[in-house]
């Protein structure tokens, strides 16, 4: 589990598990997300009424 794998005691643990989540979001809405959407191609959507 993950939990073991960072050192210190259960306050730090959750700083730091909040700080790598943290920056996991910001890699996903930077880099992974903007590139996901490059990959599909435009949709061509007309409305008639």
């Amino acid at each position: 589990m993950i939990w073991r794998f960072f050192p210190g005691p259960a306050w730090l643990r959750v700083i730091v598990l909040l700080l790598v989540l943290a920056a996991l979001v910001y890699a996903l809405i930077t880099y992974v997300y903007p590139w996901v959407t490059l990959q599909f191609p435009p949709e061509d959507v007309t409305v008639n009424s």
